[in-house]
């Protein structure tokens, strides 16, 4: 029981991020947003992962080169994207969107890359979720051009996390996801903020009242950093399967926060757009009888150094990866 209510707070951290995002944006560029936002959790991840792999081996090189690289596309492509997106469009069609879409797209890559087979339960997933995305797009209110837009850049920045998916696999094959992580935020925060440097002098830093930095730190804390390390418990607790399959619960979380921190709803048309795209995304990333491991792939490794782990209970233990989010 205390696991899956891990598993539930981790969602709603997840969920109301992208309404702390919103409000983030709402009050300063999302290029800095972004940067500040990621910027803070570079910070505190590398510090976590100093403390809790303090005995381990160092990773090569090369392979943390290959994390940064990971990072440029996962973190900084990412969140270029959404990020803008935000800007344009409501934070509540972007907790829909990305966390659904997400698995969607990555299931549909890795079939075409022939790392997985498409069963007809498979193929009726994706069908099902790519006309519910139909439907969620036609039900966008008249006249709200940017917010189309800004739907098109969700979708995008979900491919975007897709593709960092599937090319991290490698290297979470050799690599702690902690130590994936903290690297990849790190060049990620990096890339943002050379993005955000001319978008800095634009911000009135005196405007800024406390409850912008607390919502920061929130951000930069919860959602971003100790979300983390209390997925890697409930992973190693009820195992990849279980903890995946709560997944499904951040679009709830995410619509809810942005209708009271917000204001903001989906139409009627998007509601049901919305079921349909979760019944297609949950047939096609699930197999009857085992929920189909869908976390994102720097929340996933095969495995950590055993003296990571036994520097602390936080860390994972070893588990299965398989190439979805």
């Amino acid at each position: 029981m205390r696991t899956h209510l891990t598993l539930v707070l981790v969602m709603a951290l997840w969920g109301s991020a992208f309404a702390s995002s919103k409000l983030a944006v709402n009050a300063i560029p999302h290029e800095v947003a972004a940067f500040l936002r990621f910027g803070l959790a570079a910070m505190i991840l590398l510090a976590m992962h100093a403390a809790l792999t303090r005995h381990a081996t160092r990773p090569p090189p090369h392979d943390l080169g290959l994390a940064g690289g990971l990072g440029i596309l996962g973190v900084f492509g990412y969140n270029v994207l959404f990020f803008l997106a935000l800007s344009l469009a409501p934070s509540a069609d972007g907790s829909v969107i990305v966390p659904v879409l997400s698995p969607v797209i990555t299931v549909a890559v890795t079939a075409l890359l022939g790392r997985r087979g498409l069963s007809a339960r498979t193929v009726l997933g994706l069908a099902a979720a790519v006309a519910g995305a139909g439907v969620f797009f036609a039900g966008i209110p008249a006249g709200g051009d940017h917010r189309l837009l800004g739907d098109l850049l969700y979708v995008a920045a979900a491919g975007c996390w897709s593709a960092y998916t599937v090319c991290g696999a490698p290297v979470l094959a050799r690599l702690p996801a902690l130590t994936v992580t903290a690297y990849a935020t790190l060049a990620g925060a990096l890339a943002l903020g050379v993005v955000a440097l001319p978008a800095v002098a634009d911000v009135e830093w005196s405007t800024l009242d406390i409850g912008f930095w607390l919502n920061q730190a929130y951000l930069a804390v919860l959602p971003t950093a100790v979300a983390y390390v209390l997925y890697y418990r409930a992973v190693r607790r009820a195992g990849p399967a279980t903890a995946a399959s709560a997944m499904f619960l951040v679009p709830v979380f995410g619509l809810a926060c942005a209708w009271l921190l917000l204001g903001e709803s989906i139409t009627a048309v998007q509601a049901a757009g919305s079921v349909l795209m979760l019944a297609g995304a949950w047939l096609a990333t699930t197999t009857p009888g085992r929920t189909a491991s869908i976390q994102p792939a720097w929340l996933r490794s095969r495995g950590t150094s055993r003296s990571a782990a036994a520097a602390t209970d936080s860390a994972p233990s070893r588990f299965p990866s398989t190439p979805r989010r």
